[in-house]
């Protein structure tokens, strides 16, 4: 897919401590001119485009007649739609389009596990998705255009379905009600409920955080036991107690059956190493387009050598735990630390940064493997 030739570098005017103490997952909080200046990274055609793609998470809410409906990409055409009452969003825009991408590096203050990805909405007057709330932190940045946000105290508030795909709660009182415009940033720790309309065509940024639930570790850690064949132990009572009532099971033996079951998690090499696996895949497709051909390590190394710059790929998530370091679901080993610290922290690389490991056959060789899985790219081969 087609770039803009310009990225721009989104200077974020924000003292993180003071915000982290403050407000990070406390209390909402709209920054105005957080970015001064602000250039939209993408037209609202370009989102369009991207909403046809089959990769690409897109789906549109509209609200007319007192009716909501949404409707799930790839979308083929726009000519039904009016001039009032609808948003397009696109989810991971970060993954598709690297201008946009762009606006997740000032927010990197908070650790990269935490990130998830930066969605895109496109609204006519009117245009939203109701009142809700959500279970992740978000910011949300005003790009063209105006939109007035309410967001209300973290209340108790039952969530009711106006259309299957679509969860609301009911009115609420605002703690926040604010016309936002461009380069203004709303930030809403989870559980806020909140709204936002357009009051013309307005193009919305949102940076989500990853907040996985216990249910959701707790299925991603089983699939990791099954599939190493691990807790395998058995209960066992040697000394099992008679009781009064055969049906009974005594408290002693819940104990006994829940360490068995915690002894499974609390190996650390295990457990780290299935968390550095879940946490480093993606939610969303990845625009994945290895090299054709294959570059040979030779060429890396000579590529880097005469300047070249290898840049990751948009949405990629590296996360590092301990000495290892995880790439896309898979961990990485290599002697050279310092060059994995640079892989993992860095969003651009040269041959200065990943110094003397570029002259180990093995470490060429991996970086290669990663430049040929299309998970790094050279700059200039957008």
């Amino acid at each position: 897919m087609a770039f803009q030739e310009t990225i721009m570098d989104y200077q974020l005017d924000l003292n993180w401590p003071d915000f982290i103490q403050r407000y990070w997952q406390k209390r909402p909080v709209v920054l105005k001119r957080g970015f001064k200046n602000f250039i939209d990274p993408i037209s609202p055609d370009e989102l369009a485009g991207l909403a046809m793609e089959n990769e690409v998470d897109s789906r549109l809410v509209s609200h007319q007649d007192g009716k909501w409906q949404v409707g799930h990409g790839p979308f083929e055409s726009y000519d039904h739609l009016g001039e009032n009452n609808w948003s397009l969003l696109v989810q991971a825009v970060d993954h598709w389009h690297e201008p946009s991408a762009a606006l997740m590096q000032p927010f990197r203050a908070i650790p990269d596990w935490r990130v998830d990805d930066l969605m895109v909405s496109f609204s006519v007057p009117g245009g939203g998705v109701g009142p809700h709330f959500d279970q992740y932190d978000v910011f949300i940045i005003q790009g063209t255009g105006r939109r007035r946000w309410r967001v209300g105290e973290k209340l108790e508030m039952k969530q009711h379905c106006p259309h299957p795909d679509l969860l609301q709660v009911d009115p609420f009182d605002a703690i926040i009600d604010e016309e936002m415009e461009p380069g203004d940033i709303l930030y809403i720790p989870p559980g806020f409920p909140h709204e936002g309309y357009s009051l013309e065509n307005a193009i919305n940024y949102s940076v989500g955080f990853r907040a996985p639930s216990g249910r959701e570790l707790i299925s991603g850690f089983a699939d990791y036991v099954l599939a190493r064949e691990l807790g395998s132990h058995r209960f066992s009572d040697p000394d099992v107690e008679m009781r009064e009532n055969n049906a009974e099971i005594l408290s002693a033996e819940l104990n006994g059956i829940r360490a068995m079951m915690l002894e499974v998690i609390e190996q650390p090499q295990h457990f780290n190493q299935w968390f550095g696996e879940f946490i480093s895949q993606s939610r969303h497709e990845l625009d994945i387009a290895p090299p054709e051909p294959p570059y040979q390590p030779d060429e890396i190394y000579d590529a880097l050598q005469q300047g070249g710059q290898l840049s990751r790929l948009g949405g990629l998530r590296v996360v590092s735990i301990g000495e290892a370091i995880f790439i896309n679901g898979e961990q990485l080993e290599s002697t050279h630390r310092s060059a994995l610290t640079v892989l993992a922290n860095q969003l651009t690389l040269g041959h200065e940064a990943l110094g003397e490991a570029l002259d180990d056959p093995a470490f060429l060789a991996q970086l290669a493997a990663l430049v040929n899985s299309g998970y790094w790219y050279f700059s200039d081969e957008e």
